[in-house]
Order: C-alpha cells, then structure tokens, then sequence
C-alpha cells in the first residue's frame, strides 16, 4: 500500500538508518563487501539513485535482507513519485 498521508522513506534513507548506522558500517565498507564504487552507495544514500535490481542482489547478499524488500521500498517510493507528478499535471 502506497502512503497517502506522508511520503515514503527513499531507499537510501533506510539503507544508512536502519541498517549501515546500527552496525556501524562506513559507506566505504559496505561498497567494498559489495564490490562497488563508494559513489554508487554515496548517491543511493543521498537520494540521487535509485536501487536497480542488481543493487538490490547486492544488499540482500551483504546485509541478509531479501532482494524483494530493497526493490519494494524503491517500487513504493516510484509510486508515490509518479502520483504526485500525475496530481499536478491534472
């Protein structure tokens, strides 16, 4: 279910808030477990990237999550984008 009320977390916030901050895991560690340049993760966190599939391969192999939870949170986060490009352009 999409938020109506609120926007929803972009991947990148929960990445560095819910998983890299609790483990106290550096950007750069995280890029080098996964074999990516820092920018890739950087630019995720920042909100400036989305989470393509092979990212999500990537995180749910380094941080135990499934590849579905990281593309859900970039699909919801696509959604509400979309419906609020659509609202305005109506």
């Amino acid at each position: 279910m999409i938020p109506e009320n609120r926007k929803p977390n972009h991947p990148g916030d929960i990445l560095y808030y819910e998983f890299l901050e609790p483990l106290k895991m550096a950007q750069v560690d995280l890029a080098k477990k996964m074999k990516v340049p820092i920018q890739r993760i950087n630019t995720l966190i920042s909100g400036k990237r989305g989470v393509t599939a092979e990212t999500a391969l990537l995180l749910a192999q380094v941080l135990k999550t499934s590849p579905e939870f990281w593309m859900n949170l970039q699909t919801t986060y696509d959604l509400y984008e979309a419906k609020q490009y659509m609202k305005k352009a109506a």
